[in-house]
């Protein structure tokens, strides 16, 4: 990349120097187009601020690089890059606005909280973004409709990795036969249901329902249903007897990368972070696949997962707004997925770059797909997460203490929304927002 910088700099202080048509005779009408839209932008001194994660530095700052190059021409560049969690920058954005930075990355399940706060500038040439993209990180980049952000990433999701040594192909399509074929090995499966994140499983595509009220922070939530035709008691039954197999690991003294290069799982839920590591220990047996169906309620479900995107946000506060923007999209375009990809093993979110060279045989990606059908955008409030690992973590545990399996979800799902729930079926003129009965 260091080469093709210096060689791009070079033909640009050529062309510069000779004062002729160097650049007219060699640019193409799409580049004409894009030089047409840029004369709209305003030249002179431009500073931007970019956050990102502490890991992207490189990354970020060799795409800064690459810009500058592109558009110098236009206007005089100071663009820095500052380290900042993704996971929290919701809160440093929104504790002081006039301080925060001209372009962020952050994930998706922040977007509602900054488009309520005014924060984020909308998307003007949302039909391109739109089209270059991952209908569902498109999805996930808008509200009712309208683009705020730009799709970074569309990896953050898990599927079902297991090695073909131990476990043929055909026993992954459920999970009573992949726990066959472990148990068969002497090996183990892996899951964390002790997480919010991937305890979402076994509920997601049932027909209970969880999601945000239209206030954007609290959570409505029926997993204590009675009244639903695969009921929560159905699915805490249902994960008591994948928890009772000797086969089964549901929250493990360390990580799953750590259980496969120790020989310990054949197989296990998660996401692409974990490709290389499985890579290594697996080699040409390594497997990667959609999740299975699991048993509930004498039926076969198949199990749901959260997806999750990088988004790019534009600060509408900005006091270089039309450049910031310029730069959002510059960030995530085909060229700079394709670098991300190479350089931090992100899966993109831009459809030619997931369908071209290394990323296309990445089988990691491949199963993200398979899984897209089955998926959902986390939107839960807070509230969620410790009274989903509560309960999880009884499932894992056998229910130690005894307790009605109805109880405790009734425990669970009042912890999650706040308010008091039974699991029977809401009154007609409940909230809108809430389950409706059937």
């Amino acid at each position: 990349m260091k080469k093709q910088f210096l060689k791009r700099t070079i033909t640009l202080l050529v062309c510069m120097g000779m004062l002729v048509g160097c650049g007219a005779k060699e640019t193409s009408n799409t580049q004409d187009k894009a030089e047409a839209q840029d004369s709209n932008l305003p030249s002179g001194s431009v500073s931007l601020r970019v956050w990102g994660a502490e890991e992207d530095a490189d990354l970020v700052n060799q795409i800064i690089e690459g810009f500058i190059v592109e558009y110098g021409s236009q206007a005089d560049f100071e663009i820095t890059f500052e380290p900042h969690s993704e996971s929290g920058v919701k809160d440093e954005v929104l504790g002081d606005v006039l301080n925060a930075p001209d372009v962020f990355t952050f994930a998706d399940d922040q977007l509602m909280a900054f488009v309520a706060s005014g924060v984020l500038k909308k998307v003007e040439n949302d039909s391109e973004i739109s089209g270059r993209n991952l209908e569902s990180s498109v999805n996930a980049a808008s509200v009712n409709d309208t683009l705020y952000a730009y799709p970074l990433t569309a990896d953050n999701g898990y599927f079902l990795f297991y090695n073909k040594a131990v476990i043929p192909d055909d026993a992954t399509a459920t999970m009573d036969g992949l726990l066959a074929a472990a148990a068969a090995g002497n090996k183990k499966v892996f899951l964390d249901m002790g997480s919010g994140w991937y305890m979402y499983t076994f509920f997601g595509n049932t027909d209970m329902e969880i999601g945000l009220n239209d206030d954007g922070i609290s959570t409505y939530c029926n997993w204590n249903a009675k009244y639903t035709n695969i009921k929560g008691v159905d699915v805490a039954d249902a994960m008591l007897k994948i928890t009772a197999n000797p086969a089964f690991v549901g929250h493990a003294d360390f990580d799953f990368a750590t259980g496969v290069a120790n020989g310990t799982y054949a197989a296990g839920v998660s996401g692409i972070w974990d490709e290389n590591s499985v890579k290594e220990a697996w080699g040409d047996n390594y497997g990667a696949v959609k999740l299975p169906t699991y048993t509930v309620a004498g039926q076969q479900v198949q199990m749901a997962s959260y997806a999750g995107y990088k988004l790019v946000g534009v600060n509408s506060y900005s006091p270089n707004a039309a450049w910031a923007a310029k730069f959002a999209d510059w960030m995530t375009n085909e060229a700079n997925q394709t670098l991300r990809f190479q350089m931090r093993g992100q899966g993109p979110s831009n459809l030619n770059a997931s369908a071209s060279g290394d990323i296309a045989q990445s089988k990691a990606i491949a199963a993200l797909q398979q899984q897209a059908p089955y998926s959902s955008l986390q939107r839960v409030g807070g509230t969620y997460w410790d009274p989903a690992s509560v309960f999880g973590n009884a499932m894992i545990q056998g229910n130690p203490t005894g307790k009605n399996l109805q109880v405790l979800l009734n425990e669970m799902v009042t912890g999650i929304t706040g308010e008091e729930s039974t699991g029977d079926a809401p009154a007609a003129d409940d909230a809108e927002g809430e389950p409706a009965e059937e």
